[in-house]
């Protein structure tokens, strides 16, 4: 429990928090919905989440005490009011001419105004979010250097693939167009435009990531700012965080038009994610089975899929909850029956 309690503190405080919301909209009746909504919100957050803290624990395994805790403060802090509160109004912002404030005042005032605004960019959020996830997935499956593989020959000739220069771009750019035909001829463009930025700033984190190991390796105060932990990485853990806010945000919009609900709800789910991280990094989880980094990136591609379906079909929340936890399930099976193998294959040759 040790690992949770600073999430189970903070659960408390934020059901806390919803129930005053609630209670000065609407009375006590209005403090109960409002408790019980954040805690679905929360409880939806980790279920979309859940392989997005394996694959943070894969790379925070790696990383100094320092980086770790900047992951765990001010990484918390971008996640709970960056991405669930700060980037929708931002969109909303940007979309309709008005300053945050005023945007604030309609997410208030005028939730159903300020949630029909947000909808209307769904192609283009979807869009960016999907591409960066899709690379994610494309990168593991493409990589070259893989040498344990889950499904046998089909990722070993994936991976070979990963000889070709660029070949994960390729496909994803092979994606985005064949997806911008489930958006209206009028939204094409946008949604075209958000998917490029999606890719780059993959690029761009992976950019900074080699920049730095290169630097690391001619400057040894550099390497030592940056050995086992950097802020490319840290930079990639938020940027893959914020494509899974995504669609927690705009699902929790199917739940409640509240703002302040669904940042409190989403972030419990978000410092529960936070938490689940660093139980897989402390118990040495991922080495211990060995097939769950891979489960979470092939639930990270369906989950990349998804979202660039529901630019024109709605996905239900629960579906897609299913599908990840689905991916994670098998891989534990698979990895509980690796080990039962390696173990008997041992015992035989003793």
């Amino acid at each position: 429990m040790g690992h949770f309690g600073f999430s189970i503190i903070f659960t408390l405080v934020c059901l806390t928090v919803a129930g005053w919301w609630g209670n000065s909209i609407a009375g006590t009746n209005g403090a109960i919905q409002a408790v019980w909504i954040a805690a679905i919100l929360g409880v939806m957050e980790v279920s979309l989440s859940f392989d997005n803290a394996v694959v943070n624990a894969s790379v925070l395994k790696t990383w100094n005490a320092f980086w770790q805790k900047l992951f765990l403060t001010v990484g918390i802090l971008i996640a709970v009011f960056g991405m669930r509160l700060l980037f929708p109004l931002v969109i909303v912002s940007q979309t309709t001419d008005m300053g945050l404030l005023e945007v604030w005042d309609m997410a208030i005032k005028t939730p159903d105004v300020y949630s029909s605004n947000l909808m209307a960019h769904h192609g283009e959020i979807s869009a960016f979010g999907g591409m960066f996830l899709l690379l994610v997935f494309l990168n593991f499956v493409l990589d070259e250097g893989k040498e344990l593989h889950w499904i046998g020959w089909i990722e070993e000739k994936l991976s070979a693939l990963g000889k070709i220069n660029a070949v994960s771009v390729f496909f994803a750019l092979l994606v985005l167009i064949g997806s911008i035909s489930l958006v209206p001829a009028e939204k094409q463009f946008a949604v075209l435009v958000a998917g490029v930025w999606g890719i780059l700033v993959y690029l761009g984190v992976d950019v900074i990531s080699n920049f730095l190991e290169s630097e690391e390796e001619n400057d040894p105060d550099v390497g030592k700012l940056v050995k086992r932990g950097s802020i490319g990485a840290f930079l990639y853990l938020e940027v893959l965080d914020a494509s899974f806010s995504f669609d927690g945000v705009i699902g929790a919009f199917a739940i409640t038009k509240d703002i302040v609900i669904i940042m409190l709800g989403l972030a419990i789910g978000a410092v529960f994610v936070r938490s689940m991280t660093v139980y897989l990094v402390r118990k040495g989880t991922l080495d211990e089975f060995v097939y769950l980094e891979h489960g979470a990136h092939y639930a990270i591609g369906a989950l990349a899929v998804i979202m660039l379906v529901s630019m024109k079909y709605h996905i239900p929340e629960v579906v897609t909850g299913m599908i990840g936890v689905g991916f994670i399930l098998v891989a534990l099976w698979s990895s509980i029956q690796f080990r039962k193998t390696e173990k008997l294959a041992a015992h035989d040759g003793s």
